[in-house]
Parts: C-alpha cells; structure tokens; sequence
C-alpha cells in the first residue's frame, strides 16, 4: 500500500513536466485548440532550436550555472567554518552564539532595510549580490552542526593528544567523514541558487546579469503567447505557448540531473544531520 501511494504520489509529481515537455515539442496548432496533454501532438522542434539559438538565454544559462557552483562551494565552506567551532563545549560564548544564530532564522530587517544595506555596500547590479548575502543558511548550518555532532569525540581528542591544530582535525577527520552531509547541503545550495530570482528582481537591473530564472520570470509574467512569438520573431499563432514550454524544461532539466548523483549521499545526509545534537 505505501509503495502504491508514493508511485502514484510520484507520479502527480512528474505530470506536470510531462506536460510542459509536450507542449514545447507539440506543433502551435494543436496548443491553440488545447489538445495537447501528455504526448506531443505534430512534433516540432522549433521552440527548442530558438532557445538553443538565442544568445540571451545560453549567456543567462551558462551565468547562472557559473552562479550556482561559486554559491554552492562558497555557502558549503562558510557553513562548515561556521558548524565547527560550536561542537566545542569549551567555546567562549558558545550557548550566546547559539542563540544570535538561530534568532536570524525568525527574524530579519525586511526588504526595505536590506536593499539599502545592498546599496550603502555598493552591491546594487553588481554579482556579488548574488553571492554573498545568501551564503550562509543558519538551518542547513544547524544540519551540518548535528552531523558533526554524530562523529565521535574520541576520534578528536586523539588527533589532539598527537598535537593536531584544529585546522589539521577538521580537514583530517571531519571533512572526510562527513561526505553525505556536504553532498545533501550542496543539493540544498545548489537548487536554492539556480531556481532563485528574487534577489535579482530586487538588487539586479543589468539584463547581462539576469539568472535564468528572472530571464524566465519577466517573460511568463509580463508577455502573453502571442506577444513572445512576435517578438521573438515567429509569425505562428501559439508558437509562444510552445517556447515559454522550452525555456522551463530548458532551466528546468539541468538541475532535475544532479539528483541521481547525490541520491546516496541525500538521505543519510538529511537524516543523521537532523536527528543528531
């Protein structure tokens, strides 16, 4: 029975996606009669080779892919030199820390405040406002915190009784160890970052800059199916219908990929980090 309902819960999940990439492979004149649900109708590729054709999206692709791995290796690293002091007991201050950190996560300035921090710091259109203030999430820091918690403490204080520095103990035991956990958080990081647009509707007004997900968000929300195709070039009633399809299986699928890569490490990641303090 529970197996019976996570398929058919996986597959609610996916049918969605079947119908996007229906539409975006479906000739304009079966989308314009609404004909098209699971299975392209007059299969047409001319959605898909305007995307891969336009400079525009590949250039917001290949950024926003840029984006993602700097943001992912950066959170991972700020979040690790963050989680790892606080194991200590004997940490001045610790419980106090503890507490700032974790009251970040009920509380914040506001999107007025933070946008004229951004500007007082000139980070306004520029990329590292893409970088920097989402480097750190307090919640996947208290995931990697408990991991750590999890990894045995004699194993610590041997390297310590070897004369070990703290840098030699976490490079030489919990960085190795705690593969899983750094798998899970870089998926959180990575998919956080690639589907992100807010911060770039607020802090971003150079088109060059655009992520893929503002790319896509200013042409789903503010330009209907006719409009695109006419101004994309395209004379074909509904053919717009048929490219805002591409352009979200276009941004959709890469990071659909890197799921089955991180699979093993995802669930004992997410579970020993969480269960453990």
């Amino acid at each position: 029975m529970f197996c019976f309902i996570c398929v058919l819960v996986s597959i609610i999940c996916l049918l969605p996606l079947v119908n996007l990439g229906a539409k975006s492979l479906s000739d304009s004149e079966f989308l314009i009669r609404h004909e098209v649900y699971l299975l392209p109708k007059g299969l047409n590729f001319d959605a898909y080779t305007k995307v891969l054709g336009d400079a525009k999206y590949i250039r917001s692709f290949f950024w926003t892919a840029f984006l993602t791995v700097v943001c992912t290796f950066w959170s991972l690293t700020i979040t690790a030199l963050c989680a790892y002091p606080l194991i200590y007991e004997k940490l001045r201050g610790r419980q106090l820390i503890n507490i700032f950190i974790t009251i970040t996560m009920f509380f914040n300035a506001g999107t007025i405040p933070n946008y004229l921090l951004m500007k007082q710091l000139n980070l306004i259109d520029s990329p590292l406002v893409l970088i920097v203030p989402s480097c750190l999430s307090v919640y996947n820091m208290i995931i990697m915190r408990s991991f750590f918690y999890g990894i045995p403490d004699s194993l610590r204080e041997s390297a310590e009784i070897d004369g070990a520095s703290h840098i030699k103990i976490f490079t030489s035991i919990y960085l190795p160890l705690s593969k899983p956990v750094f798998a899970t958080l870089a998926l959180f990081y990575a998919v956080g970052r690639w589907n992100g647009y807010s911060d770039a509707l607020m802090y971003i007004t150079t088109p060059k800059l655009y992520p893929l997900q503002l790319l896509l968000y200013n042409i789903l929300n503010s330009i209907n199916s006719v409009e695109v195709a006419t101004q994309e070039g395209f004379t074909t009633p509904g053919l717009g219908e048929a490219l805002k399809s591409a352009i979200v299986m276009f941004s959709t699928i890469p990071i659909l990929l890197i799921y089955p890569w991180l699979q093993k490490y995802f669930i004992a990641g997410a579970t020993l980090g969480a269960v453990k303090e």
